[in-house]
C-alpha cells in the first residue's frame, strides 16, 4: 500500500506542483482561508479533488506547503553562508524584493487569524514552516557561535526568530507600512545583531 501511495504522489511534476501552489495562494488572497475549498482549488487548477486529497490530505496541509513553497530557496538558508551572521541575515532578507514582501505580509495577516482558530492549520504550519524555520535559524546562530561572533550563553538566542518575525509583522501594525528590504536591514542592524552581541560596523 505504501509503495502504491508513493507512486501515485510522484506523478505530480515539480512544475505542476508549483502551479498548484500558486493557484492556492491566489485563491487565499481572493477569498481567505475559511472560504477556500478544495473544490475551488480543483476547479482553478483543472485537477480532480481526489488527486488533491491523495497528494496533500486536506486543505491545511496544502495551504501550509503552498506558503512554504513561496519562500525563496525553500526556507532560505540552504545556500547562504557568507562567513558572518550579519551577512547571512542580510542575504536572507535580500532574497525577497519589496513587492513580494508586501504580498507575503498581507497573506500572513489573513492567515494569522485562521491559524488561531483552526488546529489543523496550526499543526500544518508548525510542521512545515515554524519548526523548520526555527531549526534553520538555530543552524545559522550555531555557525556564528562557532566563529566566535555570538556567546553561546546569550539569552537572546532563544528569541531570535521572535525578533525576526516581530519586525516583519510590526511594520504594518505599527507604522501602517509594508515591510521593505531597507526597513528589515536596518532593523537587523539596530535590534537583532546588538541583542546577540554582534558589533555592527
Amino acid at each position: 500500500m505504501t509503495e502504491v501511495s508513493t507512486a501515485r504522489r510522484s506523478r505530480i511534476t515539480p512544475e505542476r506542483e508549483a502551479e498548484l501552489y500558486e493557484a492556492v495562494l491566489e485563491l487565499l488572497r481572493e477569498v481567505g482561508y475559511d472560504a477556500l475549498t478544495m473544490d475551488a482549488v480543483a476547479a482553478r487548477t483543472r485537477s480532480s479533488k481526489a488527486t488533491l486529497y491523495r497528494q496533500w490530505g486536506g486543505k491545511a496541509e496544502l495551504v501550509a506547503k503552498a506558503v512554504r513553497h513561496t519562500k525563496p530557496g525553500g526556507l532560505g538558508f540552504d545556500e547562504i553562508d557568507t562567513g558572518s551572521l550579519k551577512g547571512d541575515l542580510h542575504a536572507l532578507t535580500m532574497r525577497s524584493d519589496d513587492c513580494t514582501m508586501e504580498q507575503n505580509s498581507a497573506l500572513m495577516r489573513g492567515l494569522a487569524m485562521a491559524i488561531h482558530g483552526n488546529p489543523d492549520l496550526l499543526r500544518a504550519f508548525r510542521a512545515h514552516l515554524i519548526e523548520p524555520e526555527m531549526a534553520e535559524f538555530r543552524r545559522v546562530v550555531q555557525r556564528a557561535i562557532d566563529r566566535g561572533e555570538v556567546r553561546p550563553d546569550n539569552p537572546a538566542i532563544e528569541f531570535m526568530i521572535h525578533m525576526m518575525i516581530g519586525g516583519f509583522a510590526a511594520r504594518t501594525m505599527i507604522d501602517e507600512l509594508p515591510p521593505t528590504q531597507a526597513f528589515l536591514l536596518s532593523y537587523i542592524d539596530a535590534v537583532v545583531l546588538p541583542a546577540l552581541g554582534v558589533a555592527v560596523d
